[in-house]
Protein backbone atom coordinates (compact mmCIF):
# COMPACT_ATOMS: atom_id res chain seq x y z
CA UNK A 1 0.00 0.00 0.00
CA UNK A 2 1.30 3.44 -1.04
CA UNK A 3 1.04 6.36 0.95
CA UNK A 4 0.12 9.27 -1.03
CA UNK A 5 1.35 11.89 1.79
CA UNK A 6 4.99 11.55 1.37
CA UNK A 7 7.03 11.37 -1.72
CA UNK A 8 11.03 10.55 -1.89
CA UNK A 9 11.30 10.41 -5.74
CA UNK A 10 9.87 13.15 -7.59
CA UNK A 11 7.28 12.02 -10.41
CA UNK A 12 7.15 12.68 -14.06
CA UNK A 13 4.90 16.00 -13.90
CA UNK A 14 7.33 17.68 -11.11
CA UNK A 15 10.73 16.37 -13.81
CA UNK A 16 8.55 17.34 -16.87
CA UNK A 17 7.24 21.13 -15.26
CA UNK A 18 9.06 23.90 -13.59
CA UNK A 19 7.58 24.72 -10.18
CA UNK A 20 5.48 27.76 -10.42
CA UNK A 21 5.76 30.27 -7.59
CA UNK A 22 3.06 30.40 -5.10
CA UNK A 23 0.89 33.64 -5.82
CA UNK A 24 -1.09 34.96 -2.40
CA UNK A 25 -4.61 34.38 -2.34
CA UNK A 26 -6.80 37.86 -1.51
CA UNK A 27 -8.62 36.87 1.37
CA UNK A 28 -11.84 38.34 2.57
CA UNK A 29 -12.53 40.16 5.33
CA UNK A 30 -13.45 38.90 8.78
CA UNK A 31 -16.96 39.97 9.44
CA UNK A 32 -17.72 40.58 13.25
CA UNK A 33 -21.17 40.47 13.47
CA UNK A 34 -21.39 42.66 16.69
CA UNK A 35 -19.35 45.70 14.60
CA UNK A 36 -20.78 45.71 11.09
CA UNK A 37 -18.22 49.29 10.31
CA UNK A 38 -14.96 47.53 11.62
CA UNK A 39 -15.88 45.09 8.77
CA UNK A 40 -16.43 47.42 6.83
CA UNK A 41 -13.35 49.18 7.95
CA UNK A 42 -11.13 45.86 7.71
CA UNK A 43 -12.81 45.69 4.03
CA UNK A 44 -10.85 49.19 2.56
CA UNK A 45 -7.83 48.12 4.39
CA UNK A 46 -7.48 45.01 3.15
CA UNK A 47 -8.87 46.38 -0.66
CA UNK A 48 -7.62 48.82 -2.32
CA UNK A 49 -9.47 52.39 -2.53
CA UNK A 50 -10.83 53.42 -5.64
CA UNK A 51 -10.63 57.09 -4.80
CA UNK A 52 -7.34 59.02 -5.46
CA UNK A 53 -5.04 59.04 -2.50
CA UNK A 54 -4.06 61.85 -0.75
CA UNK A 55 -1.02 63.88 -1.46
CA UNK A 56 2.24 63.66 1.65
CA UNK A 57 1.49 65.05 4.80
CA UNK A 58 -2.37 64.64 4.51
CA UNK A 59 -4.49 63.32 6.92
CA UNK A 60 -7.33 61.32 5.29
CA UNK A 61 -10.59 60.65 7.06
CA UNK A 62 -11.75 57.76 4.79
CA UNK A 63 -15.43 57.58 3.56
CA UNK A 64 -15.37 54.58 6.24
CA UNK A 65 -15.24 56.54 9.14
CA UNK A 66 -17.71 58.91 11.41
CA UNK A 67 -16.15 61.08 13.91
CA UNK A 68 -17.22 62.64 17.01
CA UNK A 69 -14.90 65.38 18.71
CA UNK A 70 -12.40 68.06 17.36
CA UNK A 71 -9.60 67.40 14.67
CA UNK A 72 -6.48 69.46 15.04
CA UNK A 73 -3.54 68.97 12.48
CA UNK A 74 -0.58 71.29 11.49
CA UNK A 75 -0.96 70.01 8.31
CA UNK A 76 -3.88 69.31 5.69
CA UNK A 77 -6.74 67.19 6.14
CA UNK A 78 -9.37 65.13 3.57
CA UNK A 79 -12.44 64.47 4.48
CA UNK A 80 -14.26 61.75 2.91
CA UNK A 81 -16.66 60.29 5.84
CA UNK A 82 -18.50 62.51 8.45
CA UNK A 83 -16.97 64.47 11.39
CA UNK A 84 -19.09 65.91 14.00
CA UNK A 85 -17.10 68.61 15.43
CA UNK A 86 -14.45 71.39 14.70
CA UNK A 87 -12.14 70.57 12.24
CA UNK A 88 -8.63 72.97 12.16
CA UNK A 89 -5.57 72.33 9.75
CA UNK A 90 -3.69 74.26 7.29
CA UNK A 91 -5.99 73.31 4.34
CA UNK A 92 -9.08 71.04 4.27
CA UNK A 93 -10.66 69.50 1.67
CA UNK A 94 -14.30 67.77 2.48
CA UNK A 95 -15.29 65.52 -0.59
CA UNK A 96 -18.21 64.93 -2.49
CA UNK A 97 -19.67 63.08 -0.25
CA UNK A 98 -18.23 63.81 3.39
CA UNK A 99 -20.12 65.69 5.47
CA UNK A 100 -18.96 68.31 8.30
CA UNK A 101 -20.94 69.33 11.50
CA UNK A 102 -19.36 72.17 13.40
CA UNK A 103 -16.54 74.81 12.32
CA UNK A 104 -14.30 74.22 9.75
CA UNK A 105 -11.44 76.31 9.70
CA UNK A 106 -7.67 77.02 7.85
CA UNK A 107 -5.70 78.74 5.49
CA UNK A 108 -7.54 77.22 2.66
CA UNK A 109 -10.78 75.36 2.79
CA UNK A 110 -12.28 73.31 -0.34
CA UNK A 111 -15.60 72.08 -0.18
CA UNK A 112 -17.41 69.70 -2.51
CA UNK A 113 -19.69 68.14 0.10
CA UNK A 114 -22.03 69.33 2.76
CA UNK A 115 -20.82 71.60 5.86
CA UNK A 116 -23.62 72.85 8.65
CA UNK A 117 -21.55 75.09 10.40
CA UNK A 118 -19.21 78.12 9.80
CA UNK A 119 -16.47 78.41 7.52
CA UNK A 120 -13.39 80.64 8.41
CA UNK A 121 -10.53 80.55 6.39
CA UNK A 122 -7.75 82.80 3.80
CA UNK A 123 -9.24 81.44 0.53
CA UNK A 124 -12.16 79.40 0.16
CA UNK A 125 -13.30 77.04 -2.74
CA UNK A 126 -17.05 75.93 -3.09
CA UNK A 127 -16.98 73.63 -5.81
CA UNK A 128 -20.31 72.52 -7.99
CA UNK A 129 -21.62 69.98 -5.53
CA UNK A 130 -20.68 72.01 -2.64
CA UNK A 131 -23.65 72.55 -0.03
CA UNK A 132 -22.97 74.96 2.75
CA UNK A 133 -25.19 75.86 5.77
CA UNK A 134 -23.67 78.87 7.59
CA UNK A 135 -21.65 82.12 7.76
CA UNK A 136 -18.07 81.96 5.53
CA UNK A 137 -15.73 83.94 6.89
CA UNK A 138 -12.67 84.57 4.48
CA UNK A 139 -10.52 86.51 2.05
CA UNK A 140 -10.66 85.15 -1.22
CA UNK A 141 -13.81 83.19 -1.82
CA UNK A 142 -14.58 81.15 -5.13
CA UNK A 143 -18.08 79.73 -5.66
CA UNK A 144 -18.70 77.29 -8.76
CA UNK A 145 -21.71 77.28 -10.36
CA UNK A 146 -24.18 74.67 -9.03
CA UNK A 147 -22.81 75.39 -5.22
CA UNK A 148 -25.27 75.76 -2.38
CA UNK A 149 -25.16 78.37 0.26
CA UNK A 150 -27.47 79.57 2.89
CA UNK A 151 -25.78 81.68 5.28
CA UNK A 152 -23.74 84.77 5.18
CA UNK A 153 -20.45 85.52 3.63
CA UNK A 154 -18.21 88.13 5.66
CA UNK A 155 -15.06 89.04 3.87
CA UNK A 156 -14.04 89.54 7.22
CA UNK A 157 -10.91 86.91 7.67
CA UNK A 158 -8.09 89.38 7.22
CA UNK A 159 -9.48 91.95 9.70
CA UNK A 160 -9.40 89.33 12.76
CA UNK A 161 -6.09 88.10 11.11
CA UNK A 162 -4.49 91.32 11.19
CA UNK A 163 -6.36 92.64 14.60
CA UNK A 164 -6.47 89.11 16.85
Amino acid sequence: MSNIFTRNEPSQSDKAEPQKPVEPVAQAPVKHPSSPAMAQASAQLITPSPSPQPAKGVSLISRALKITGQLESSEDIQIEGEVEGDVRAAAVRVGAGAKVRGTVSGDEVELSGKVEGKIEARKVVLTGTAHMTGDIIHKDISIQSGAYVNGHLKPEYSKTENNG
